[in-house]
């Protein structure tokens, strides 16, 4: 059984295709299947060590991004995408997998062509609530699409009859907070509450820039666990080092530049409030916590994805949303000490957050890329 991932080189898109392939491997050890051949069709590997722990190999693709606006880039993009047809072409030829399955991206989309040309049966998944125009088009020809929002289903009217709404799929060691040590390892005060400050895999500038401001505030009351992305920290820690030298409770702010799969469920296992982007696995990951959040999209004409995932996600009735535009010091940190204020409010969210939480995303998914694949070499 060969089965072939692919999707955009984010995390938004890397995470979900690990979480399944996961899945697949258990379910296969569990039916006592043959171990599958797994791939991973990208521009590039993302983590290394998750392809490796999980049995998949990686191979290089190219794709151009296409604006929607007139853009010599545009020319340099076809180029490039017509030479990732050509090379996914070829790989997917020599692979020849039972199965592809994608999440989208503009880099799926050579490797998807190349499926319907050979006639590999296709699922999709979509995470955000509009989906991409890659995901737009494949869904015409795949054989089941799955979506992380309801809101989803309007957006593919003819392929409302191989739609499955699932959720997004999360890793198994991200599933459930772990408390459990977690003052000790992150060298927090058990009688001070928490807040943990997420800004997607690569930080969010914005964000950094206003917790740093209102950061002397923050700290007389919470303690901060802030994560500010690889490419921002030196700056951000720099920052809040000068914004809280006199302060008497600095020790409270602990930033990191990345908090790993240990360091992450620990902080959600003692968090009281997270700060978030919009990203799709984002707020899968909060509500599956099943704590209160505020969230705070990157602005549409950025990323029109963002704002209706925190929308749809606010209806639920499980975060409070504050545009970016919005996103003034004074208005941000009085909306931290109203929330943190209300034991009511912010159980109420928690409650909606666990309510919207859709659990066996990656597990639906697998059986589903098995038992096609299984058709499919029969």
């Amino acid at each position: 059984m060969k089965i072939l991932f692919t999707g955009g080189g984010s995390g938004g898109h890397f995470y979900p295709l690990i979480a399944v392939a996961q899945e697949i491997n258990k379910a296969v050890k569990e039916q006592k299947l043959l171990k599958p051949q797994l791939y991973y069709l990208s521009n590039r590997p993302y983590d290394k060590r998750l392809l490796f722990e999980n049995g998949i190999e990686f191979k290089k693709i190219t794709a151009g991004k296409l604006r929607r606006y007139f853009s010599v880039l545009n020319f340099f993009g076809l180029f490039k995408t017509g030479w990732g047809f050509l090379k996914s072409l070829w790989l997917v030829y020599n692979i020849f997998p039972d199965v592809i399955f994608s999440n989208g991206g503009n880099i799926s989309f050579p490797v998807l062509l190349s499926a319907k040309v050979f006639k590999i049966p296709v699922i999709i998944h979509i995470s955000d609530v509009a989906p991409g125009r890659t995901n737009r088009w494949a869904s015409k020809f795949a054989q089941k699409v799955a979506v992380a929002f309801p809101g989803t289903v309007k957006y593919l009217p003819k392929a409302k009859n191989k739609i499955a709404v699932v959720g997004n799929p999360i890793r198994q060691e991200l599933i459930l907070p772990l408390p459990e040590g977690a003052y000790e390892f992150l060298h927090l005060d058990k009688d001070v509450p928490v807040i943990l400050v997420l800004g997607g895999s690569g930080g969010a500038q914005t964000i950094n820039e206003v917790v740093v401001d209102i950061l002397p505030e923050l700290v007389q009351k919470y303690q901060i666990i802030h994560q500010t992305g690889r490419k921002l920290f030196m700056e951000i820690s720099g920052r809040a080092a000068v914004a809280l030298e006199q302060n008497e409770y600095k020790n409270r702010y602990k930033s990191f530049a990345y908090l790993n799969t240990l360091a992450l469920r620990m902080s959600a296992g003692v968090a009281d409030l997270i700060i978030s982007r919009a990203g799709a696995g984002s707020i899968s990951e909060i509500a599956f916590w099943a704590l209160p959040s505020i969230i705070i999209p990157i602005p549409e004409n950025v990323s029109v994805d963002q704002r209706k995932n925190a929308f749809a996600y606010a209806r639920a009735g499980a975060a409070i949303v504050i545009e970016q535009k919005n996103l003034t010091p004074r208005l941000f940190l009085s909306e931290i000490n109203k929330l943190m204020k209300n034991d009511v409010a912010k159980e109420k969210l928690s409650v909606n957050a666990k309510k919207f939480a859709r659990a066996g995303a990656a597990q639906k998914i697998a059986n589903e890329i098995i038992n096609i694949a299984l058709e499919y070499t029969e």
